[in-house]
Order: structure tokens, then sequence, then C-alpha cells
């Protein structure tokens, strides 16, 4: 992070005023960087926030049209190391199983279960609004850290994307104040030869 971000607002307001090695460069980079940093306050947050709300309206969404149907374990789940049997987090394992349809058709289909199911056992299927079976529902917990970590990576880098706009802004002064600079050498030393 450049020095200049991380330092006070108080010690970048000397530039605004008046003085006789004030240029119009320093005045430019002063407002780059206050600019940056109000929108790094405002844009950020708003951003963190919209993305979380997309992610939770999603799964609410989503939550609102499944809905749950008796189902039969037509396979045994893969062995998965590491798995929680008691269907934690990480304890959910991928197989086939069967469920009657609403219209009294068998179906079947791949879904994610507790690792300790074996065939035969009853567990709960879940369906969305048209019947068709959903591979991994997300449950209000998984949501909720879904939307934290979308959010945070939205503001995150939306800051990443001022940062790097404001070193562009401000490469761009420094070589206009690198020019000026041998310019004004360049005509001192004129005077210096003559």
């Amino acid at each position: 992070m450049p020095l200049r971000m991380v330092l006070p607002l108080w010690m970048v307001l000397p530039r605004f005023r008046r003085g006789p090695l004030r240029r119009r460069c320093d005045v430019a980079e002063s407002w780059l960087v206050a600019a940056t940093a109000l929108l790094m306050a405002v844009a950020a947050p708003a951003a963190g926030v919209t993305a979380a709300n997309a992610v939770t309206g999603a799964a609410a969404r989503q939550s609102q049209d499944r809905h749950g149907v008796a189902a039969v374990v037509t396979k045994n789940p893969p062995a998965r190391i590491g798995a929680d049997p008691t269907g934690g987090v990480g304890g959910r394992v991928p197989t086939t199983v069967r469920w009657t349809a609403a219209n009294g058709t068998s179906r079947t289909g791949e879904t994610m279960v507790r690792a300790d199911l074996r065939a035969g056992d009853r567990t709960t299927a879940w369906l969305d609004g048209r019947g068709a079976l959903l591979r991994d529902p997300v449950s209000e917990g998984e949501a909720r850290v879904q939307s934290i970590a979308v959010g945070t990576v939205a503001a995150g880098g939306t800051c990443l994307l001022l940062l790097a706009a404001e070193r562009a802004g401000g490469a761009l002064i420094e070589r206009r104040r690198y020019a000026l600079w041998e310019r004004e050498w360049a005509e001192e030393d004129g005077r210096w030869k003559a």
C-alpha cells in the first residue's frame, strides 16, 4: 500500500495551501488521494453489502422453491476420508437415491447424503419447484457464510480496484512532475551557461 494512502488526512492537507513550492501536480495528487480515500470509505462497503444481499436473496429464493420428499438410498455412498459421519460440514457424500414423484412415478437421481447412510436407508431428498432433484441444497448457515465471504471479497476487490486506479493516476502525475522539473532544470542550466 502506498505510504501516502496510509498518511492521515492532516498530512495531505498542507499540499492544498498556498506556497512558493506548491505546484498544480501536488494539488492534483492531493485531490486524487482524498477522492480515493472517500470512494474506498463509501464504495467498498456498498459493494460488499450489495454482493452479500444478492447471495442471501438467491439462497432465500432457492429455499422457498424447494421441498423435501422421502427417499431411499439405492447405492452405498463412496468412502470418504475425513468425512464427518454425524452429517456435519464436510460429512456429506454423493450417492444415488430413489423417490416417488408427485405424479406417482418412481425416479432416481444423485444427491448429497450423510456419510453414514447405506443402501436401503431412508433420507430426505430436496426437489426444486419443478420437481427436479437438487444435488446439494444450501442450508441457512451455509448461505450466511457464503454471503459474508462474497461480501468480503467484493469489498476487498473494490478497494484493490480503487488503489490500482489511484496508483495509475499517481504514476501519470509523477511523470508530469518529472517533465516539469526537467524543463525547469534545463531553463536554469541555460541561465548558468549564459
